[in-house]
Parts: C-alpha cells; sequence; structure tokens
C-alpha cells in the first residue's frame, strides 16, 4: 500500500472538470458545464412528512426504536394475530412513552393501509414514534477521540432515495462506521421506509444533518480526517489506498454523483475493483463494499 498522502493544500489533481457523477454507485456521462437535473418526483407519494415520519413499521425497525431508551413512542398497531408478539415488546421496551388511552392498537389491513405508504411491509407492526434528537456533528467529532481504532464516517451526497439511505445505514451498523452524515438540503427525510430499510440502524447509528458539505469536509480534515470520494473514474482502487485510522468516505447521489465542490474537497478519490463491462454500482452496495474493504482486516470485538 502506498504510503504517500497528498498535502491537504494540494488538490489540483482532484479538480479537473470531469463529469460530475461518476462514482461507482452513479456513472453518468453529461457534456462539460450541464448541471444534473433533479429526480422527478415518485407518482405516489405516499403520506404527508409528517405522518411519514410519525410511522417506523416492519419487526426489525419497531423492535430496536422500543429497545431505544432514547426513543419516545406513542402507540403501536398491531395486526390481528401479532398481539402476543406486541405484547412482550412493549413489556421489555427501554423507550419511554409518551401519551394517554391504551399502548396497543388492534387495526386490521385497512388500517394499517390508512396510516402507513401504499405497499409498506409492516410484519404486522407499525410503532407510533416522536423523532430522535438530532445530533451534532461536534458531538460525534469528540467520540472519535475516545475511540480506538480505525473510525469511519459516511457522507452522502444529496442521496435523496429513503430506501438507499436506509440500506446505507444498516451497512454502517454492520460494519462500525461512527455516523451517516447527509446536507439538510436536498436529502432523504427521515421516513418509516428508510427506518424499514435500516432494520433498525436508525436507532444506533447516528444520522447527522449538517448545512454545508463542503464546510463539513473541511471540519473533519481539522479532526484529522482523511477525504475519500468514491469515483468509478479514480486511478487508485481504495485498496491500494493508506487512508490512516480516521476516514470520511463520500459517495454522490444516485444520477448525479459528487458535486463538483464536494468533490474538490477529498483528499483522494478511490474506484472499487469492478470490471469494465459493469463499472457501477447501486450506491448502497458500494457503500457496503467500500465498508468492508476498510475493516475486512481489523479485528472485530
Amino acid at each position: 500500500m502506498s504510503d504517500a498522502r497528498p498535502p491537504r493544500q494540494d488538490q489540483t489533481r482532484f479538480r479537473q472538470r470531469r463529469s460530475e457523477g461518476s462514482h461507482p454507485a452513479t456513472a453518468k456521462n453529461r457534456p462539460p458545464g450541464v448541471r444534473p437535473k433533479e429526480a422527478a418526483p415518485p407518482s405516489n407519494p405516499g403520506p404527508k412528512p409528517s405522518d411519514a415520519a410519525r410511522w417506523i413499521y416492519g419487526r426489525h425497525a419497531v423492535t430496536a426504536a422500543l429497545a431505544n431508551s432514547e426513543r419516545r413512542w406513542r402507540r403501536l398497531a398491531v395486526l390481528a394475530g401479532h398481539e402476543e408478539e406486541a405484547a412482550v415488546l412493549v413489556a421489555a421496551a427501554r423507550a419511554a412513552r409518551n401519551g394517554s388511552g391504551e399502548a396497543l392498537r388492534l387495526l386490521d389491513r385497512n388500517g394499517f393501509a390508512a396510516i402507513l405508504p401504499e405497499g409498506a411491509v409492516h410484519q404486522g407492526l407499525a410503532l407510533e414514534v416522536e423523532p430522535l434528537a438530532e445530533p451534532d456533528l461536534e458531538d460525534v467529532v469528540r467520540q472519535v477521540g475516545a475511540a480506538a481504532g480505525r473510525s469511519i464516517i459516511i457522507v452522502l451526497d444529496r442521496l435523496s432515495d429513503p430506501q438507499n439511505v436506509g440500506a446505507v445505514l444498516r451497512s454502517a451498523a454492520a460494519f462500525g462506521a461512527l455516523a451517516l452524515v447527509l446536507p439538510g438540503h436536498g436529502a432523504s427525510p427521515i421516513t418509516g421506509a428508510l427506518a424499514k430499510a435500516a432494520s433498525g440502524a436508525l436507532e444506533s447509528v447516528p444520522l447527522v444533518r449538517v448545512v454545508n458539505l463542503a464546510r463539513t469536509l473541511a471540519r473533519l480534515k481539522e479532526a484529522g480526517f482523511w477525504i475519500c470520494g468514491l469515483d468509478e473514474a479514480a486511478p487508485q482502487p481504495l485498496a491500494g489506498l493508506d487512508l490512516g485510522e480516521r476516514i470520511a468516505i463520500v459517495l454522490g447521489s444516485e444520477g448525479s454523483g459528487i458535486r463538483r465542490l464536494v468533490r474538490e474537497h477529498c483528499d483522494y478519490l478511490a474506484r472499487l475493483p469492478t470490471r469494465p463491462a459493469q463499472p457501477s454500482l447501486n450506491v448502497s452496495n458500494a457503500a457496503a463494499i467500500a465498508l468492508y474493504e476498510l475493516v475486512r482486516d481489523r479485528v472485530v470485538t
């Protein structure tokens, strides 16, 4: 592995005006100067954001939320036949309940359809919750100071698909990433779909929203992090870089990739060892492979 690292101030080779949007998850070729278009809104947006964020559904997501002492919940909707399972979950809950009335609410399938997005795979359980307290980047930075071994933060540049964000969050939990960082504007809201895709990881991995990703990357550099953006056209594979013990991995949005200004704040650009016939991957798959590469030679405790 190479020991050479570029000085912080010399990032000119990462500022070449190549087409935006090339990283292992989403590769698009566009003429220079053409900005990516925003993704079209879904034809069926489902419930209003306030409702979508209020209900967490699916067995793993509901179980993790009730086990999280930082959570606050109101009621648990249960499909007939799941009452015993629901009662066990409530009895063991570490999350505090806010609200009055019955903790369990028995609903039929039409009742679930009325409170959840169309097609939601709820597995007979849906939990009405209050939002988690939003963590601060400085809290994560302070946590790094006390952490032993390699510390990894994932940075997503305007990833708008909640299922992809949830899948990345799940991989972050599986491979021990410290946090997932998203811009406050243009990123996926925290919805039941995101929580379902995260399979409980929403309760264990801090999801940090920031105002400006470029400034956030600069702050992480101050804290000793090396910033590596994933780009399928990068000259070096991720495995060939010596990134040290503090790493921030940057992935761009589906369809448009890492934006130019965010790219310019990367110390490295790296690619995954995909074959030329199929160089790109879904962003959540790319995140999982990158995380595995970064921890595979580390002792798991």
